[in-house]
């Protein structure tokens, strides 16, 4: 689907400016508000475009929001992506948050469907990697990426293979590009279980109500910015202000 983008400038920001994807709905909802709370200027992305529209409304009651309506999986929209943000200035974050579970119920490996591992490798993987060479010429000399992954990446469980694979995938990718890009600061970041859609998915004859809501990790993931912390993984319980390394 061609991404139709969609400004809604309202506030002037701190001059810094952040990409999200899936930005529609739970943790990419919550992290864009969470910027925009703190001045960022935000460039939100997912493929719902009611969902997605209906965020970048509620985001421009704090900041100057840019909505890019597309799937992260999509070349097209990646261009869209890169070409909106061109006409907008240098990123200076980038959060790839977009991602699938894959099948509901979560079914073991042995009745994981090819196609199905592919779409996972696909959303989780490869897109993310290919929003950051989209988006290449357009970050930052220091900008920060932040890759979305999970407990599943080093765990085993029934059911997560697949899931836990890609995210594992993610893991390895995201500590290269930050050896490769030493100015960066590159991190991925386990969220720990949220209270989200997704997560529900994953136990759809379970009440998760007792889980976090995503809201509760975005200042830990705000100081991991702010600090300009030196690239790695991390889990979102453990970053609070008083433990996050800064470069002296």
């Amino acid at each position: 689907m061609n991404t139709q983008p969609s400004a809604r400038p309202r506030h002037r920001g701190n001059g810094r400016r952040a990409v999200v994807t899936g930005a529609s709905q739970g943790l990419g909802r919550a992290v864009a508000t969470g910027l925009a709370r703190h001045g960022w200027e935000v460039v939100v992305t997912a493929r719902t475009a009611r969902d997605l529209l209906d965020a970048a409304d509620d985001l421009a009651q704090t900041t100057t929001v840019t909505a890019v309506v597309g799937d992260v999986t999509d070349p097209a929209h990646r261009h869209d992506l890169a070409t909106t943000v061109a006409a907008l200035g240098p990123v200076d974050l980038l959060v790839n948050n977009a991602s699938t579970l894959g099948p509901s119920p979560l079914p073991r490996l042995e009745h994981l469907a090819p196609d199905d591992l592919r779409t996972l490798l696909d959303t989780n993987v490869v897109a993310p990697m290919a929003v950051v060479q989209a988006l290449r010429p357009h970050l930052a000399d220091d900008a920060t990426i932040i890759d979305i992954s999970s407990d599943a990446a080093i765990g085993a469980w029934e059911g997560w293979g697949g899931y836990g694979a890609s995210k594992a995938a993610l893991d390895h990718l995201t500590a290269v590009l930050a050896v490769e890009h030493p100015t960066w600061h590159v991190h991925a970041v386990d969220p720990g279980d949220l209270r989200t859609a997704m997560h529900q998915r994953a136990f759809p004859d379970q009440d998760i109500s007792d889980r976090p809501l995503p809201e509760t990790v975005v200042e830990p993931i705000m100081a991991l910015v702010e600090a300009r912390a030196p690239s790695g993984r991390h889990r979102a319980k453990d970053l609070v202000p008083a433990a996050i390394a800064v470069p002296s």
